[in-house]
């Protein structure tokens, strides 16, 4: 089965997502405008950047195309994404080397526009590097971060909880975890016996938020929630509008 995150589709998809101007994505005045921009949001409203260190390192786990990634070279000296989709990691080394990456957007059936992606204006692109990776099984020498962001993966885990048994060890000492996801799950990227939330258990709710505090706690320090729209476009007239969960969590001293 073709992995749909290896398609022209989604790798169109993505990059519209992630570098369009707001006309691009959303050209009628009463769409969700405010759902626009949403891996920069990622960043400027869940990352606290007065409290990191001089020569900060961030980690984009799931970072797709590569916007959030270098949102995050605005506060970080060093910056590493990460990604499963081999097709989304050389876009973003193509604009992490160019500056700049054409694309065909869908509009109708067969008919499309020509794009273009372009890296944000005022970052250090040399910041940044992009890798590919498996979440659940990252290379052992990556380091510590005093930032690590996970945008929209938890949810298309096979195993989640092998990726947050990970974090304790990738996130320094008083350094941000941030999660968002509209957890969405499905049986097809993650079994219902690793689902964190999102079934009954006992008569009882369990919700994600709930599965991510019984994973992370030990480690980390709950900071706060909050709700994150985001808006994709699949073609001029169809589009997915989601509210995802931003949770902010803090290393705790070991």
């Amino acid at each position: 089965m073709t992995n749909i995150y290896e398609t022209d589709k989604l790798l169109a998809e993505y990059l519209l997502f992630h570098y369009g101007a707001p006309e691009e994505v959303m050209p009628y005045g009463f769409g969700p405008r405010e759902a626009l921009g949403y891996p920069q949001r990622c960043v400027s409203e869940c990352l606290d950047g007065k409290a990191l260190p001089q020569n900060a390192r961030a980690l984009d786990l799931g970072c797709a195309v590569g916007r959030s990634t270098f949102e995050l070279a605005r506060f970080c000296e060093e910056v590493v994404g990460i990604d499963y989709s081999a097709r989304f990691i050389e876009a973003a080394q193509a604009l992490q080397a160019d500056g700049a990456l054409a694309y065909r957007r869908a509009d109708e059936g067969r008919l499309g526009t020509e794009c273009r992606a372009v890296a944000p204006p005022g970052i250090e692109r040399a910041r940044v590097r992009f890798e590919t990776g498996d979440a659940m099984d990252l290379r052992g020498d990556l380091g510590s971060f005093d930032a690590v962001l996970m945008a929209n993966l938890i949810d298309r885990l096979w195993t989640p909880r092998l990726c947050l048994a990970r974090l304790p060890s990738l996130v320094k000492t008083g350094g941000q975890l941030i999660l968002t996801s509209p957890y969405t799950w499905l049986e097809e990227f993650t079994p219902l016996a690793h689902w964190l939330g999102g079934f009954e258990r006992d008569g009882k709710a369990v919700a994600t938020l709930d599965g991510l505090r019984a994973a992370l706690e030990p480690h980390f320090e709950f900071v706060a929630a909050k709700d994150l729209p985001f808006l994709i476009r699949e073609h001029a007239r169809k589009f997915q509008w989601s509210v995802a969960q931003a949770s902010i969590w803090r290393r705790k001293s070991t």
